[in-house]
């Protein structure tokens, strides 16, 4: 035997030895001689007899009681857990206690199949009437339609169909003699109204998954107009509010409702702020008003409901807010650990009451306790169980990772990711997340870098992340982006590369499903609510509104005004090339977000064929040519016009045969097909801080906040007035996506506090430095001031500008204490609104108050008459046109689509299906001289498209395209006193202002700008 089995069987001997005998020696440590040692047998039958021969005897039968004994006390007593419920004592028998009956069914409860296995198992054709049919609503019979039903991943299209709606449900679509039967075979009593459509594009109703941005929130707790008294956006009593509902802080009289209904919203989804790592749970509402007029009337599937005065559990899906990054850090003082830990920390008290509640289930007729609840983490406990839709506010892969491991330790499935800028990057990241399917991804289509979390987004998100197989949804974040114009951001989404039927999705079915209700919306199905939208053009296509949106089968827009669009807009627009942003993209992707904004290539002689449009005036170019009627603009009527650019300057346009010809002998030209495109001057943005500021919520990245001149800090920064100029930034992302979309002038005041701000400054948009030839276009083009309530009252502010304006600023009236001092040298502020009163500077007053306006007014008719005054924002403008236009006072329209936010602009023309004008189109109706303004930064870009929104929705004749460009280039330059006379440089004549060439209409989605020709410059880039 070897020493190995040796020792194996001694010591197994040893053991036996000292269980059988205690007193037998061999088994004695320490003995020096091996023969004391007993050795095991080599026989193979000796080593079965011992076997056999051990007995079980009552010795063993009380040890192993005993120890059993012990185990089973020191479970009882000491609270040891294993995975059965402790025993109790039976509990007497008779009937049963009615906290056990109340447990039992709480138990019925929890144990229910998740929403998703109850829905699957209802037939939606058999629905015969929809939960929030209103009774003696008509029956509908819509004819002749182009139905969009969102089915085979949305690319069903039927042309030509009828749809009849009942009990407000879709109950038939087919051909007009198939519904005519169905009708005929139901005998039905009801009023049927028929509606002619002609051929008019239907989808289902729009579906708005709101999420919010920072302290703002959405629809109904975050009312239009904003008021201290209806804002329940967010609660700070804590990091972790599970228990909070936005269903109650839910406004009924928000301003929105009816307008967002007007956009084509039917469904939305209410969130509570993200000020918290987890700010409370959602709700999905229908913005139709209804008979009740309350919050819960609104909700389309609650969770819960009132029945027969109980707070009874529905079927439904549950919906919950989480975030995590920037905002909980920002309004509690965390780091991204802090808000981890948040996070795990809740939902272990989640995953305790679920265990808890799983052992009271087990055997709940032995319970001696009731049910175990908590109304702070139950719901927390259901998120575990799968029974509510998690929604997560979360921009960067940080974050996303650190949620996703969130989803793996406690077993829960994520709905959607939202804002999300970063997801593109990560993909297969979401796909790491607990569950069977990974999050949908909800996200803006142009609005990023506002914050540092935002800064690496990219238009192209949406493209990439459905090519990686996720689902994508656009939103509105509604009041950050207006939710009337959602479709608006499906369409940016299409324009970026994303097709057709999934940039329809992104607003119907795919949010439909992530909210769990794509049994019942998001279809045009037998059997779905009779939610959908009639619309005047093909959805995607720039400009197109509802002619009318039905919800639950009623139609919500009375009376509304249609425009009738050119028979082309009907058509869905052909993707000729569906790779033209290929580079773009795998730019995006390979520099993490951090792509080259420049262009790649700089030539000074280009010939552009197949011009379709040529929007420069003689004025605008250098060319031979001194007139229009010397322009062969009859060429570019049929697409085939040409354009000859050489060493920088356009010196032909038309024809130009004999030019093309020349060209083959001289320089090398650089040929581009425009394909029916368009040439356009350069354009300008103004409204936002481009040009002083590069993340908005990061003030580093910016010049920062100017003084205000009226402070008496010192005597030398008394009357001192700030120039934007002397804080310029160039380089940034958002000044080059806007010069790479034709943009190629900004014009930007200086931040501060104050009311007044300072003197603006306009730039090239494409220049390095400020030091670069033509970067600085005008240094002092005018003076800005802001006029509402603010700090102090309009009255107050009104009276200072009288006393500036009339100079009769040496006084000792001590009522204006820190406005104008009595001193021996006139201040700067003194001296620039005596230029503002002669009317050699212009004064932009930013304010939207009608009330306030007809003040300035007044102001400039009683001290200022010469001054040149223009207003930017003017959202109620429209309501004292007539006298803004008897005093040459201009209006820059500051957001270009009017919404009610404040009560400074709760007076607005809405535009079409609501009103025949839009605010542009009203005042220049009246004789008013009109510029368009943004709001922030990223919406430079979006300038051009801005005025073509206000080309297709106003009345017909009011604007030319050129009249529509206008708005956004000469106007400007006039309103901003771009061209005055103090600044010679300041001269834009001979084609300094530059010019853009798009491929494609750019009055439409699809076209792209191929080449920009900058301020100033003699070389064209090309992109």
């Amino acid at each position: 035997m070897s020493s190995n089995n040796r020792s194996r069987g001694r010591y197994r001997d040893i053991e036996k030895s000292s269980l059988n005998d205690p007193s037998s020696t061999g088994s004695v440590s320490g003995s020096s001689s091996e023969s004391d040692i007993p050795l095991p047998s080599s026989s193979y039958k000796d080593r079965y007899r011992k076997k056999r021969n051990w007995k079980w005897t009552d010795k063993h039968a009380g040890r192993l009681g005993n120890l059993l004994a012990i185990v089973f006390l020191i479970w009882f007593f000491g609270g040891i857990q294993f995975p059965f419920p402790k025993p109790t004592p039976t509990p007497p028998s008779g009937p049963i206690p009615k906290f056990i009956e109340e447990g039992i069914a709480q138990c019925e409860i929890i144990q229910r199949p998740k929403p998703n296995h109850h829905f699957k198992s209802i037939s939606t054709k058999a629905r015969n009437e929809n939960d929030r049919y209103v009774k003696g609503t008509k029956n509908y019979w819509l004819k002749n339609g182009t139905l969009w039903t969102g089915e085979n991943s949305g690319t069903e299209i039927f042309n030509g169909k009828d749809i009849y709606l009942e009990n407000g449900l879709i109950k038939h679509i087919g051909s007009s003699k198939e519904i005519l039967s169905y009708i005929k075979d139901k005998n039905d009593k009801k009023d049927i109204e028929e509606i002619e459509l002609h051929g008019a594009w239907v989808t289902p109703g729009e579906f708005w998954l709101s999420i919010i941005v920072d302290t703002h929130s959405h629809m109904g707790v975050d009312s239009a107009p904003g008021l201290q008294g209806s804002d329940d956006t967010n609660s700070i009593k804590s990091s972790v509010l599970p228990w909070l509902r936005s269903l109650d802080g839910f406004n009924t009289h928000d301003l929105a409702f009816n307008l967002s209904i007007s956009g084509g919203i039917t469904t939305m989804l209410v969130l509570p702020g993200s000020a918290d790592s987890i700010g409370g749970q959602a709700f999905p509402f229908k913005p139709r008003w209804t008979y009740e007029n309350t919050p819960q009337s609104m909700l389309v599937e609650p969770a819960f409901k009132i029945d027969n005065g109980t707070w009874a559990r529905t079927h439904a899906w549950r919906h919950i807010k989480h975030a995590c990054g920037e905002n909980p850090k920002r309004v509690y003082g965390q780091t991204r650990m802090d808000n981890a830990y948040d996070f795990r920390r809740a939902y272990t008290e989640g995953k305790t009451l679920k265990e808890k509640q799983d052992r009271w289930c087990s055997s709940p007729k032995t319970q001696t306790e009731p049910f175990p609840e908590s109304l702070e983490w139950e719901v927390l406990s259901d998120v575990i169980r799968g029974n509510v839709k998690v929604n997560i506010h979360c921009y960067e892969t940080t974050d996303l990772n650190a949620l996703v491991r969130v989803s793996n330790e406690f077993q829960f499935p994520i709905a959607a990711f939202h804002h999300a800028h970063e997801t593109y990057l990560v993909p297969d990241l979401l796909k790491q997340a607990y569950g069977e399917e990974p999050p949908a991804v909800a996200i803006f289509a142009t609005n990023a870098r506002y914050k540092r979390e935002a800064y690496r987004g990219t238009e192209f998100a949406p493209k990439i992340l459905s090519d990686n197989g996720l689902k994508v949804i656009m939103k509105s974040d509604h009041p950050v982006l207006d939710s009337r114009y959602l479709l608006t951001e499906a369409s940016w989404a299409h324009h970026y590369g994303l097709n057709y039927s999934e940039s329809l999705s992104s607003i119907t079915t795919n949010p439909a499903k992530a909210m769990g209700l794509n049994h019942r919306i998001g279809h045009l199905k037998k059997g779905y609510d009779a939610d959908l939208v009639i619309w005047d053009s093909f959805p995607l296509n720039l400009g197109s509104t509802p002619k009318q949106t039905f919800i639950d089968g009623i139609p919500q827009i009375i009376n509304p005004i249609i425009h009738k669009k050119p028979k082309q807009s009907q058509d869905i627009p052909k993707e000729n090339d569906k790779h033209k942003w290929d580079k773009e993209i795998q730019e995006a992707i390979q520099t993490r977000g951090e792509p080259d904004l420049r262009s790649k290539k700089s030539v000074k002689n280009v010939i552009f064929h197949n011009v379709g449009e040529f929007h420069l005036t003689p004025q605008e170019i250098t060319t031979s040519k001194k007139s229009e009627s010397d322009l062969d603009l009859n060429a570019f009527n049929q697409g085939k016009g040409t354009v000859v650019v050489e060493n920088g300057e356009i010196i032909c346009a038309g024809t130009c045969a004999s030019e093309v010809e020349q060209s083959k002998s001289g320089f090398e030209f650089e040929i581009v097909n425009l394909q029916g495109g368009a040439i356009t001057p350069g354009l300008i943005t103004v409204g936002s801080y481009v040009g002083i500021l590069e993340i908005r919520q990061e003030k580093a990245t910016g010049d920062g906040s100017a003084i205000d001149p009226l402070s008496e800090d010192s005597e030398i920064t008394n009357g001192l007035l700030a120039h934007a100029v002397d804080g310029a930034q160039f380089g940034g992302k958002d000044e080059l996506l806007a010069y790479r979309s034709g943009v190629t002038t900004a014009v930007v005041s200086p931040k501060t506090s104050s009311w007044i701000s300072g003197i603006s400054y306009s730039f090239s948009t494409n220049s390095e430095h400020a030091l670069n030839k033509n970067a600085i276009q005008n240094p002092y083009a005018a003076l800005h001031i802001s006029l509402d309530n603010s700090k102090s009252s309009v009255s107050s502010k009104i009276a200072i500008l009288r006393k500036l304006l009339s100079n009769q600023h040496k006084s000792n009236n001590e009522d204006l204490k820190g406005a104008v001092e009595e001193e021996t040298e006139e201040t700067e502020l003194i001296k620039t609104f005596k230029q503002v009163q002669n009317g050699n500077l212009r004064l932009v007053i930013r304010t939207d108050k009608a009330d306030i306006i007809a003040s300035i007014i007044r102001l400039k008719q009683e001290v200022a008459k010469n001054a040149k005054i223009t207003i930017l924002g003017g959202q109620e403008s429209w309501i004292v046109a007539n006298e803004l236009a008897e005093n040459d006072i201009g209006v820059i329209v500051s957001p270009v689509r009017s919404y009610p936010g404040e009560w400074d602009t709760r007076r607005i023309i809405p535009s079409i299906p609501l009103s025949n004008h839009t605010l542009p189109s009203y005042l220049v109706s009246h004789g008013v001289t009109v510029g368009l303004g943004i709001q922030e930064e990223w919406q430079a870009r979006n300038t051009l498209y801005e005025a073509a929104w206000v080309y297709a929705n106003s009345p017909t004749g009011i604007f030319t395209k050129r009249d529509s460009i206008d708005l956004i280039s000469k106007n400007l330059e006039y309103l901003l006193g771009l061209s005055s006379s103090l600044n010679p440089s300041s001269n834009n004549g001979n084609g300094r202002k530059g010019w853009a060439a798009h491929r494609g209409d750019p009055f439409e989605f699809g076209s792209r700008v191929i080449s920009v020709k900058g301020y100033g410059n003699d070389q064209i880039d090309l992109f």
